[in-house]
């Protein structure tokens, strides 16, 4: 595993909190509650993506292809 996936993670959840923030503070709080969902379901898809290749070494790995 690449720590650069670790520093890509945070930073996406830095920039979806200061947007959140900023929204919050111009009373847009819908526009916030979708935004904090966008950036959950693009973590989301960002791990689910890391542990799809973790299964495919476990298969390589063990000879179960």
């Amino acid at each position: 595993m690449d720590i650069g996936i670790l520093f890509k993670i945070a930073g996406i959840g830095i920039i979806i909190t200061v947007i959140c923030q900023i929204l919050k503070k111009s009373d847009r709080d819908d526009i916030a509650t979708l935004v904090s969902i966008v950036g959950l379901v693009i973590v989301l898809a960002v791990v689910v993506g890391i542990v799809g290749d973790l299964f495919n070494e476990i298969q390589a790995i063990f000879g179960l292809t």
